[in-house]
């Protein structure tokens, strides 16, 4: 017992020990750095990682100058409605509203109501949608974003300024800025971001 105890305290033995100890920490780190290598070197799905490869996943429409129909809302009460000077230019007469049609929009406000005057003929009482038919390019209005929409070329995202000459709350028409067979992207992306469009 007393041997064991001479060696324990002998310099040698401390000194081996320290060695011993020093290795096992070395062990240790070189051990974690080759396991996070591994992991690493394996495919985890990563989001950044795959949109630099691959390409942002993107929602598309390809847009063809087509006819299409836009609807403004118009609260009907007795064949008459009452407007706001800027929906009243949008308004004209002859567009149909369900089964009836617009018979005259009134260019001087109602001095009782300060709005203008929009009479229609075999329209139902409530709400109803004055349709608005032109040939263009319709597209998303979340799509359009300050005169701008993305659009898909050769796999990048880039920026097309588009003239809205009319909107509902759902479409925009667009009249210039884009051109038949266009990819116009529907999902939010930055100018020069790679994109893989989703079917």
């Amino acid at each position: 017992m007393e041997k064991i105890q001479k060696t324990i305290k002998s310099k040698k033995f401390k000194h081996a020990l320290y060695i011993a100890l020093v290795v096992i920490i070395i062990g240790w780190v070189i051990f974690r750095f080759a396991m996070i290598a591994s992991e690493n070197a394996r495919y985890v799905y990563n989001a950044s990682r795959v949109a630099a490869d691959q390409g942002v996943p993107v929602e598309i429409i390809d847009v063809k100058y087509q006819d299409g129909v836009l609807y403004e809302p118009l609260a009907v009460k007795n064949n008459r409605a009452y407007v706001p000077s800027s929906r009243a230019s949008i308004l004209r007469a002859g567009q149909r509203i369900g089964s009836g049609r617009i018979v005259s929009v009134s260019s001087g406000i109602d001095l009782d109501t300060g709005m203008h005057v929009v009479r229609t003929s075999g329209v139902a009482d409530g709400l109803g949608y004055a349709e608005f038919g032109a040939k263009g390019y319709f597209v998303p209005l979340y799509a359009v974003h300050d005169g701008v929409v993305m659009v898909a070329v050769d796999g990048v995202a880039q920026s097309r300024n588009v003239r809205v000459a009319r909107q509902d709350s759902e479409n925009a028409y667009i009249t210039d800025g884009l051109n038949d067979g266009d990819d116009v992207i529907l999902t939010k992306v930055n100018a020069g971001t790679r994109v893989k469009v989703v079917k």
